[in-house]
């Protein structure tokens, strides 16, 4: 049974007693490594944050390719078919005239749609939210007193 007890956690009081037997420097070291040590716990979740998006945006990158390929034969036959049909209502260059400026409408709109999806991008949520509560860990514990 003693076994347990001296192996249990130190009170506050023994850890206060602690305390002041102890140099300035030593706590301040103590101090500076714990900092050292938050900063590079940061920093590992930051890196993982961003592997694991660059995965998902790697594997995500290479099907758009695919599919913007694909789309781009669909709607290029597409746009002849549609200037060959036109041709004969509206004349040749007409035709081609009218099909440039529907595509440039599109492209337009996705422009601005693509944008727009930009702006929701989160960036590093869960860093940024444990990045915010080291200035509060840094403060004093005025409670103590």
């Amino acid at each position: 049974m003693s076994q347990f007890i001296d192996d249990a956690p130190p009170t506050t009081a023994s850890r206060l007693g602690d305390v002041a037997q102890r140099s300035f420097g030593d706590m301040l070291g103590n101090v500076a490594d714990d900092l050292s040590t938050l900063v590079r716990q940061e920093m590992a979740l930051a890196k993982a944050e961003l592997k694991e998006d660059a995965v998902k945006a790697g594997k995500a990158s290479g099907l758009f390719a695919t599919a913007g390929v694909a789309g781009h034969m669909v709607l290029l036959f597409l746009s002849i078919a549609l200037w060959w049909g036109l041709s004969d209502v509206t004349g040749g260059g007409w035709a081609g005239l009218i099909v440039a400026t529907i595509w440039g409408v599109i492209g337009a709109l996705s422009y601005v749609s693509g944008r727009a999806q930009l702006s929701k991008l989160k960036g590093l949520p869960r860093t940024a939210e444990t990045v915010e509560k080291i200035p509060a860990a840094l403060k004093p514990n005025r409670g103590a007193n």
